[in-house]
């Protein structure tokens, strides 16, 4: 069955790719067509007269000159309607019995009005009617009331409504077509979308998950090798915060990667997302780590959305962190979480002297901290601005609405249920 269908597809194939082999294979068609009518002469007591003689060799050449001119047809239709009118006109002027020449001018109006607008179609329509009617009836051999007269009426009217359904029926598909193309490329540019959205947002918790555990590591590490041979104690205690790091960076390492299992892969944990309700176990861990923590304001109730939740605990892990990283010794920080109206502002001071911290935080030595926080807020609706305060140290301030907008809302959301603790 498939063999045969392939089998049919292709002389239609062919001719769709041979358009001017189409049009002369209609060419021969029409010229048979005509041909054989011209042995017709209507309009007689009797009936039809049915005549022996062949057309005279004029009307033969007219006949096929208007069949040659529809080779012709799709390239110049107003051209080729053009010929084959005057040939139809000469044919009525000329010739008693008229050959049916108007049959090339049919074909022709029908794909002028294929072929192109509306209006033009109707402007050349009655334009070719009026002409070929008006000819048949002052100038023909029948009476002016004659059926052959109306015929040549009605077969020209015809041929224009006929064509017009063609081309209205094309312009539909048409833009049936071009709505399911464009509707396919705005599903693959809202994928490619949301996987950069995807993408950028893991990519802003690994660094926040890094930067922050490893930093902490790194210090307690440096403590335990200074104390070692003189307290073998402290060096202990230093290495547990440093186990204990560890694990909680591999934990949340763990909770991003599962982001990207695949749907036949175990199901994940399905522990709460890190938020603000944890804040006081992040704050402890930076106190171990040696860098003095005061929380000054924790609202928590009412809880915040859970991707408001999720940003508010990122910015703040991540802005103790260049803390501890970059204000140098003996520098103190103070955290501050406050719900004002609709917003919740979050703070991070600190009073370090460090040279490096203000080059480091704000972006230009060449980390990501602070603008991970910066997409992270701004992609909730929020803003965050950070900066050297006046008389020394850092500030971080951040404003976000407790009412994220959805669409983030409910991506980070997701994200935070299903894969931040995986």
């Amino acid at each position: 069955m498939t063999t045969l269908v392939s089998r049919g597809l292709r002389p239609r194939n062919w001719l769709r790719d041979h358009p001017l082999a189409l049009d002369a294979a209609l060419a021969l068609a029409v010229l048979v067509a005509m041909i054989i009518g011209s042995f017709v002469h209507p309009g007689r007591r009797d009936g039809l007269d049915l005549a022996t003689r062949p057309p005279a060799p004029a009307s033969l050449l007219l006949m096929v000159a208007g069949a040659v001119a529809l080779i012709w047809r799709r390239r110049r239709p107003l051209a080729v309607l053009a010929v084959t009118t005057a040939l139809t006109v000469v044919e009525l002027l000329r010739f008693d019995p008229p050959a049916p020449v108007v049959m090339s001018t049919v074909i022709a109006l029908f794909t002028v009005a294929a072929r192109t607008d509306r209006p033009t179609t109707w402007r050349v329509g009655v334009l070719t009617m009026a002409a070929l009617t008006g000819t048949a009836m002052l100038f023909g051999p029948a009476p002016w009331y004659s059926q052959e007269n109306f015929g040549v009426f009605a077969w020209t009217g015809l041929a224009c409504a006929a064509g017009d359904a063609v081309r209205s029926r094309r312009a539909f598909i048409d833009a049936i077509r071009e709505r399911a193309e464009r509707a396919e490329r705005t599903r693959e540019e809202e994928a490619r979308r949301r996987v950069a959205e995807e993408r950028l947002r893991i990519a802003r918790d690994l660094h926040d998950v890094v930067a922050h555990h490893i930093a902490l590591v790194n210090v307690q590490a440096g403590v335990a090798a200074h104390v070692m041979d003189r307290r073998p104690d402290q060096a202990k205690e230093a290495l547990a915060h440093v186990r204990e790091a560890s694990r909680s960076a591999l934990d949340e390492l763990r909770a991003t990667v599962g982001l990207l299992r695949q749907s036949g892969d175990p199901k994940a944990p399905t522990e709460p997302a890190p938020g603000l309700a944890v804040l006081d176990t992040l704050v402890d861990t930076v106190r171990r780590a040696g860098l003095p923590v005061k929380v000054v304001g924790a609202d928590h109730r009412p809880p915040l959305p859970a991707a408001v939740d999720l940003a508010a605990y990122r910015v703040v892990q991540e802005a103790l962190t260049n803390v501890r990283k970059h204000a140098g010794p003996g520098a103190r920080a103070e955290v501050s979480v406050v719900r004002v109206g609709s917003t919740a502002e979050i703070t991070v001071l600190d009073n370090g002297s460090g040279t490096g911290g203000a080059a480091a935080q704000d972006g230009s030595g060449g980390g990501h901290g602070l603008l991970g926080m910066r997409e992270r807020v701004t992609a909730l609706g929020g803003t965050l601005t950070a900066g050297p305060r006046y008389g020394g140290g850092f500030r971080v301030h951040a404003i976000l609405p407790v009412e994220a907008r959805t669409a983030e809302s409910g991506q980070e959301d997701t994200a935070g249920r299903t894969g931040e603790n995986a």
